[in-house]
């Protein structure tokens, strides 16, 4: 559980980063994403999934 707490912070500290770094690209980002398709959202969104998880299981099987 406590590895669970850490990536929510750890999402949550980036994006933060990124919200205070770059104020300007991520509201273009957002204007984006609201003009996808709900079909591209949930492709993009699988993607992004799988890709999370291969880290999680590259990491938790590699050392």
């Amino acid at each position: 559980m406590d590895d669970f707490f850490s990536a929510i912070g750890l999402v949550l500290f980036i994006e933060g980063l990124l919200f205070a770094a770059f104020p300007g690209f991520v509201r273009a980002r957002i204007e984006d994403v609201l003009e996808s398709t709900e079909g591209r959202m949930r492709a993009v969104g699988l993607i992004a999934a799988c890709i999370g998880l291969g880290i999680v299981f590259y990491i938790r099987h590699a050392y």
